[in-house]
């Protein structure tokens, strides 16, 4: 049906009940019901785990996680995996995961097409809302789906639209055409807060910018050295000064949103006079000469890199008696000296995750495998994190990540600063607003005062749906509205919590994960879920060389995610 979208409380027409025309590409239509035929992929053989050379010169090596997938009945999907992941859970909950209908992924994927597909403009999912309209350029029309397997949207329809303008979205919202706002800029943020009418919901910051040493160079191989910057840098007054407002101060290495991520005791609070001591007590009762190394463009969590270097230069002569240079180098080689243990200083870096488990934060810096940013790594957490990563169990993940952030607060090869956030509002008659660390807002839960649908304003037309396919943060955004994953996210936080399956449960190695599915649940056109839903829908982000396979954009979270891709193309000479 057509819809005239209206103001925050004007009339709308009603919502039909039937399945609704999603695009101009004709349905196809729903197979009648028969007996299960269980599928798994590879079909034949498992993929090669640990390939140490290309199969042939058309193929890169198999680097990535996955083994098999098999649908064991129509309600049990089995992963296996080619090595331990405690991560899985978080990893699904993702969008790019949700769980597509079979029939309409090969009725609305046109193999080896290069143009825009179909499914992209489509969405048959089985989440709390249904596409109604999409308007291009102008809004995206959700309505509300009655079949939906849990709790029924609290409003009627959502509308999603897009202005780029921060000051104008502040002005919708004040106006009334609009519930809510994404992604304030800080210049706004006070015309947010001084009106009664409206309510600043941040995001909690998922990344951290710290202050980082190498303990392999003189002074930073004494530990008390660095212990006693930790405690002598103001690390409040360098948020207060230097980043934008409602930037959170980082209590720990990881963002408290992510499951064991705050486990332990918090960072030292600051007291520059038990600073100075303990530099005198470590030798160097009238501090050192050394640098202060940054990359000279902005990041996400260090928007002003040049100003914050200044503030921690002041501080550290202030507090200190130590003398920095400050030295501004091309972002590239910075971040190349840095990895390498190069830098012989002091340097400002910082991380965002790949993907939302303690594992991604703290492994690559940390663990094992770690670069040599910070020098040699600590056995102490080196083992504490083998142990967190080898059992899906949260007691025992609390104690060792408890173990682990005790350690590195001891040793501090870097000390955290600060987490940047983004900043939505809401009108405040909006029941049950949340924002969510991760951008996936749960807008069914939500009740716009005593209006019959919730009108959301964000910074842009998301460029399609099929988010297997796109790695833009406002299509995960709407897709998560539409679609499932076997797993979702906790609406305020970052914990992975059943969806379409009951249960994901590992094996004591953690390399496989099965999975029990939800009887009973519907795609928006009335087909039912089942195992092979499952199998094809992650088969197709698998297999580059599946004919339903997406385009360079599907690559960047699979692959990242899962480790590669199964008969992944050979990387030519020089490329």
């Amino acid at each position: 049906m057509a819809l005239v979208v209206a103001a925050c409380g004007s009339t709308l027409p009603p919502i039909p009940t039937s399945a609704p025309t999603q695009s101009k590409v004709p349905e196809t239509p729903v197979p009648s019901a028969g007996r299960f035929v269980p599928s798994a992929y590879p079909a034949n053989a498992a993929a090669p785990c640990g390939e140490t050379k290309p199969p042939d010169a058309a193929h890169a090596a198999y680097t990535g996680e996955l083994k098999r997938i098999t649908a064991k009945d129509a309600m049990t999907v089995v992963f296996e995996l080619c090595r331990s992941d405690v991560a899985f859970l978080s990893k699904i909950a993702w969008p790019a995961f949700a769980i597509n209908d079979s029939s309409w992924l090969r009725s609305h994927i046109q193999a080896g097409a290069t143009g825009p597909q179909a499914i992209a403009r489509a969405v048959n999912g089985t989440g709390p809302y249904r596409l109604e309209e999409w308007h291009p350029g102008s809004e995206i029309s959700l309505a509300r789906n009655d079949a939906y397997w849990g709790n029924k949207a609290a409003n009627e329809r959502l509308i999603v639209r897009w202005n780029a303008d921060s000051a104008a979205r502040v002005t919708e919202l004040q106006n009334g055409t609009v519930d809510g706002i994404d992604a304030l800029d800080p210049t706004v943020i006070s015309s947010v807060t001084n009106d009664v009418s409206l309510a600043l919901t941040p995001r909690a910051g998922m990344n951290v910018f710290y202050i980082g040493f190498s303990d392999t160079f003189a002074p930073f191989d004494n530990e008390k050295v660095r212990q006693a910057i930790a405690i002598g840098i103001d690390r409040q007054h360098i948020i207060d000064t230097d980043f934008p407002p409602g930037t959170e101060l980082a209590t720990g290495y990881t963002p408290c949103p992510i499951p064991h991520g705050c486990a332990g005791s918090p960072w030292y609070d600051y007291d520059p006079a038990l600073a100075k001591e303990m530099l005198a007590a470590a030798g160097y009762p009238n501090g050192f000469d050394t640098t202060i190394q940054y990359g000279e463009g902005a990041r996400s969590y260090l928007p002003h890199p040049s100003q914050v270097a200044l503030d921690i230069q002041a501080q550290l002569l202030d507090n200190l008696g130590i003398r920095a240079k400050l030295v501004s180098e091309p972002d590239g080689t910075f971040v190349s000296d840095a990895e390498a243990g190069k830098l012989a200083g002091i340097h400002l870096l910082g991380q965002t995750p790949t993907y939302p488990d303690v594992t991604a934060f703290l492994d690559p810096r940390f663990g094992a495998g770690a670069s040599k940013e910070f020098g040699k790594t600590f056995t102490d957490v080196v083992k504490a994190l083998a142990t967190g990563g080898s059992t899906a169990d949260d007691t025992k993940r609390e104690a060792a990540y408890a173990k682990a952030n005790a350690a590195i607060r001891q040793h501090v090869p870097m000390v955290p600063i600060a987490r940047t956030v983004s900043t939505t509002a809401f009108r405040v008659d909006v029941d049950s607003t949340a924002a969510s660390p991760l951008g996936l807002e749960r807008f069914a839960a939500m009740t716009p005062g005593d209006r019959r649908q919730l009108v959301w304003l964000t910074t842009a037309e998301p460029p399609g749906l099929y988010c297997a396919n796109e790695t833009d943060p406002i299509a995960d955004l709407v897709c998560a509205q539409m679609l499932d994953g076997l797993y979702a996210y906790d609406p305020t936080g970052a914990a992975p919590i059943p969806a379409l399956a009951t249960s994901c449960d590992p094996n004591p190695a953690l390399t496989v994960w099965t999975c029990h599915l939800r009887r009973d649940v519907t795609f928006h056109d009335g087909s039912s879920l089942d195992a092979n839903d499952v199998v094809l829908s992650y088969a197709i982000q698998w297999d580059a060389e599946h004919p339903l396979h997406g385009g360079p954009a599907a690559d960047a979270t699979f692959a990242d995610w899962f480790g590669g891709f199964l008969h992944p193309t050979a990387v030519p000479p020089g490329g």
